[in-house]
């Protein structure tokens, strides 16, 4: 049954389907939206002794961030696998990021391979400021590389570092995404935040970049590169939960705003490093009362486009 929303740009109430209360009624709720399913950018796959360096990383979260982070998922590739499918993605992206020299190529090499094995995984890639980062990045793209990731905080490192300059340039002319986490939350870092980010678009204004976490806690600068430049995109990943709500809420005038970014502003969820269940960041989106077009472009249709997905 729709619900009452918020009121439109135009001033006039919307309807939101309320959004779904566990994982198993995911695919009803997107049945009743009238979509083929999920397009969600945001999802990591690791080599499995690095997935579990991070979920060791999370398990002190209390020390790292002042906060519990239990992790929802943490089970065997395969299952969790299983999940996402079930959930109703369309593409499982495996996106990792490097945080110092020489990873990024490894890593790469393991996602190209994570998408050969697993038929309806998604090619990503990252890369790193370092000797023969633009030769690694025509590489992942000349293999297939769909989507890429890089993590400001975690690198340490400036997204404008002229040693990316030639590969972003690629990037660009390729129209291969880029989700960044440039975002001081949880954990500021000395480049984060959206003035980097702002240089490095005025360098090359046509990227095609996704803010990961709608860039939390700096929701409007990153909004306002969204109204600058053409192809920069927002990613929902962890906003507007309960537990994000804690050290970064979404301020009402800023939820008023996303009502009419929709169209760049794709799902994005953090699967499987969150804790909570998947189905609380869709019913989050969803009680943000939006309305269903917004709801139906943000959990399929820009992301689909960003990944060129079929339908």
């Amino acid at each position: 049954m729709p619900g009452a929303g918020r009121a439109g740009r135009e001033g006039a109430a919307v309807a939101t389907t309320p959004g779904p209360r566990g994982d198993a009624d995911v695919p009803g709720y997107l049945r009743e939206l009238g979509i083929p399913g999920l397009a969600d950018v945001h999802v990591h796959f690791l080599p499995e002794p690095m997935m579990r360096k991070v979920w060791a990383y999370f398990d002190r979260a209390e020390e790292n961030y002042g906060l519990p982070w239990p992790i929802r998922y943490r089970t065997d590739e395969t299952d969790r696998l299983r999940r996402l499918r079930a959930l109703g993605l369309r593409t499982i992206p495996a996106l990792s990021y490097a945080h110092k020299p020489g990873m990024a190529r490894w890593l790469n090499d393991w996602s190209a391979d994570f998408a050969r094995r697993v038929p309806d995984g998604l090619h990503c890639a990252t890369f790193y400021p370092e000797p023969g980062v633009t030769a690694d990045v025509r590489a992942a793209v000349d293999r297939g590389a769909r989507l890429f990731k890089v993590h400001v905080q975690v690198g340490g490192f400036t997204p404008d570092d002229p040693r990316l300059h030639d590969a972003w340039s690629l990037l660009a002319a390729a129209g291969v995404p880029v989700v960044i986490h440039a975002g001081s939350a949880p954990l500021a870092g000395e480049h984060t935040g959206s003035a980097p980010v702002r240089r490095l678009l005025a360098d090359h204004p046509l990227l095609t970049l996704v803010i990961a976490h709608l860039g939390m806690p700096e929701y409007d600068e990153f909004a306002d590169l969204v109204e600058a430049y053409p192809n920069v995109h927002l990613d929902t990943t962890m906003a507007g939960t309960d537990f994000s709500n804690r050290f970064a809420p979404l301020p009402d005038r800023y939820v008023a705003r996303l009502a009419g970014l929709g169209h760049r502003v794709a799902l994005g969820s953090d699967f499987p490093n969150i804790p909570y269940p998947y189905a609380h960041q869709i019913a989050a989106l969803a009680r943000l009362g939006l309305g269903d077009d917004w709801m139906r472009d943000v959990l399929w249709h820009t992301g689909a486009r960003l990944l060129r997905l079929p339908g």
